[in-house]
């Protein structure tokens, strides 16, 4: 089953305590996004801001909250590009989960994955 999402209705602002910087931002969805759809839009997110300087103060970690986005720290130098970086997150997450439950292509193949695994596990348990 394919997984799609927009925005709907307009962005509201809310003021966050004098120890903190920037805005809380929350815009609905449509519905609430499954874990897959909500981790592809963090990550697309978070590549994009990649380097724009207002953005210090964002906290991604917990930005699908049922059937909203909740950004946390906008501030005025990044307000504009984090409209279109959301934009096109939700339009990458909405690609990502076109398949369905699908996985999409990997980054390397299984054996790989788990020759890593075992090397990250020997040296976790090493005892000097």
């Amino acid at each position: 089953m394919t997984e799609r999402h927009t925005i709907t209705g307009p962005a509201r602002g809310e003021t966050l305590p004098a120890d903190r910087a920037g805005a809380r931002i929350r815009l609905r969805l449509d519905s609430a996004p499954t874990p897959r759809w909500s981790s592809a839009l963090a990550a697309h997110l978070a590549t994009d801001l990649t380097g724009c300087a207002a953005v210090g103060h964002l906290r991604l970690n917990r930005i699908v909250q049922g059937a909203e986005l909740v950004l946390e720290g906008v501030e005025a130098g990044a307000a504009e590009r984090m409209g279109s970086a959301l934009r096109g997150a939700v339009a990458a997450a909405n690609g990502a989960c076109e398949g369905g439950d699908a996985p999409g292509p990997r980054n390397m193949e299984q054996d790989e994955a788990d020759r890593l695994a075992i090397a990250v596990g020997a040296g976790a348990r090493a005892t000097g």
